[in-house]
């Protein structure tokens, strides 16, 4: 489950928050399935390396919203009927561009961890953007 869901703790977004974004991301994209159970606060905070009480705190949020249900002695479970309720995050713009932005300002920060100046990474993407391009034949 660590693979489903990376936590940064040197990102400036607070944990239970990316922790948010990365399941609804999950479902959204598949790797978590409608029915499918999660770990539990103990074990995913243990796996994640993160306080329990900040799973625990992203568990009752997302089924707040419909998107988990807890079954009493049994486990936290995706909801089957809700799944639309997941995307919601993704589809505001000025939400996906904050998301964009923070995604940009932690690439830059990693380039430069690495000794690239901001110019040199973002050629390296230009390059990289432009050999996708001539590899799948993509026009965007």
């Amino acid at each position: 489950m660590q693979d489903f869901f990376q936590i940064d703790t040197s990102d400036p977004m607070p944990i239970y928050a990316q922790l948010e974004r990365a399941i609804r991301f999950a479902i959204l994209t598949g790797r978590l399935q409608v029915g499918e159970q999660l770990p539990t606060v103990r074990q995913l905070a243990v796996e994640l390396r993160i306080n329990a009480n900040t799973v625990a705190k992203v568990y009752l949020e997302l089924e707040r919203a419909g998107i988990l249900e807890t079954r009493r002695g049994i486990g936290t479970f995706v909801r089957a009927e809700q799944f639309e309720v997941a995307r919601r995050g993704f589809d505001n713009k000025a939400e996906r561009e904050r998301e964009l932005r923070a995604l940009a300002d932690h690439y830059l920060a990693e380039a430069a961890r690495l000794g690239y100046a901001p110019e040199e990474a973002i050629n390296f993407l230009k390059v990289q953007r432009s050999k996708e391009k001539k590899t799948y034949g993509r026009k965007n």
